[in-house]
């Protein structure tokens, strides 16, 4: 009688599994890296937007506010986007943007709470007020002093764009860029790794003395 034992189980070879699981391992921090970097990427190209581009586009400025009288609809720390707006256009409601003295550069940003023309030389004044205070601003507020009024604002970004002041111009291309190159880099080298032909695992032959035992009974 013959017996044949059949072929023993292939086996990995050394280290074969411990190399997966630090493939695993590898591939699924390029993967939370890359998302990562990718939302920070988008995250900087929204403030770049924000800050530079839709103001540029209206002919507007982007402003901060800095303290507590507009609160709660604006609280320190919120972006405003201040866009030029006719002075026809504008009446009580509005949040308007001025110098708070004629050819200062100090702006403040109150409600229009009274709108006034003089009936003789048909000059409009505005008298503003912050929300947060309990009576309207000292003095009207002259058509020269004007510089807008406020088309949107964004909680909190005001911060990013008080930290950003000065280096504006060239901080949010320059961290954009980088992020997207990181992004490509990492999207490259995935599919790098995809495309590299894995080695095959050794296996036994069946044939071979080792694992077939040829027997007589």
């Amino acid at each position: 009688m013959e017996v044949t034992i059949a072929p023993a189980p292939t086996r990995e070879p050394r280290g074969a599994a411990r190399r997966r699981r630090r493939a695993g391992a590898r591939s699924l921090l390029d993967a939370i890296i890359l998302g990562l970097s990718s939302g920070m990427l988008l995250l900087v190209v929204a403030i770049g937007v924000l800050v530079i581009a839709l103001p540029a586009a209206v002919g507007g400025m982007p402003l901060t506010i800095l303290t507590g009288s507009m609160s709660p609809s604006l609280p320190p720390g919120t972006l405003v986007v201040v866009r030029p707006t006719p002075i026809s256009d504008i009446g009580p409601g509005d949040v308007l943007t001025f110098q708070y003295a004629s050819g200062k550069p100090t702006l403040v940003t109150h409600r229009v709470v009274a709108r006034a023309v003089d009936t003789h030389s048909d000059a409009v004044t505005f008298v503003t007020q912050g929300d947060a205070n309990p009576r309207p601003d000292d003095g009207e507020v002259l058509p020269v002093q004007v510089r807008g009024t406020v088309w949107f604002a964004v909680p909190l970004l005001g911060w990013v764009n008080q930290a950003m002041s000065g280096a504006r111009g060239w901080l949010v291309p320059a961290i954009a860029a980088a992020l997207l190159c990181y992004a490509v880099w990492m999207m490259v080298s995935g599919l790098r790794d995809r495309r590299r032909p894995r080695r095959p695992a050794r296996s036994v032959d069946a044939d071979d003395p080792a694992v077939r035992t040829d027997s007589s009974v």
